[in-house]
């Protein structure tokens, strides 16, 4: 069990979307994990200090990504290099170096969690995959059943609710829709606070 001291790690995730089939590559936590076990969720994970880089952020994901830093927050660029990163190892698919990473939501865990995270969430195209999207043959053994899910498919497995809010997004801008700010689930403070950045 967590206790309010629980530090927060940063960690980014990527939404690899297959445009053409409406789909997201998901994978499900295994069932020992004591992180959101058995649930079903996009590749991602906690920072590193190796990570840096930071192609394929433009300005704007940018300055948004540094607003409301926590104390040790990462640079933009060690976040898409995490996501970048965390995608290739969990699934096997590697973006190709320029690919553009869309900053699209960020969540931090709220506290009683046993780990807790500041969580952003990168939006990411299939058309930049190196090689096949449906080979997951190096991926590493963390995401069992990964697969491309339909958005309105995904809504009925066990998903974490932050997973399920960032759904929501995807289908609106798989949609074509204007993102007004990227949403932000803010749970480092005594009060939970929705923000826009």
């Amino acid at each position: 069990m967590a206790t309010p001291e629980t530090p927060i790690l940063a960690a980014a995730a990527v939404v690899l979307l297959w445009p053409q089939r409406g789909a997201v590559l998901m994978g499900q936590r295994g069932a020992e994990a004591v992180f959101m076990p058995s649930k079903v969720v996009f590749p991602g994970g906690r920072v590193d200090s190796e990570d840096a880089g930071g192609l394929g952020i433009s300005e704007t994901c940018a300055e948004r990504l540094a607003r409301h830093p926590l104390p040790g927050s990462p640079s933009a660029g060690a976040l898409a290099a995490c996501a970048r990163r965390e995608l290739q190892e969990e699934t096997g698919l590697r973006l190709r170096e320029a690919a553009p990473l869309r900053f699209i939501f960020r969540a931090i865990t709220p506290a009683g969690s046993p780990r807790r995270f500041d969580a952003r969430f990168f939006l990411a195209d299939v058309g930049d995959v190196l090689g096949d999207p449906l080979d997951f043959s190096q991926a590493e053994a963390e995401l069992s059943h990964l697969g491309w899910i339909g958005l309105d498919q995904a809504r009925g497995l066990d998903l974490p609710f932050i997973t399920e809010v960032v759904l929501s997004e995807v289908g609106a801008l798989a949609r074509g829709l204007d993102q007004p700010g990227v949403p932000f689930f803010d749970n480092s403070g005594p009060v939970p606070t929705f923000r826009r950045l």
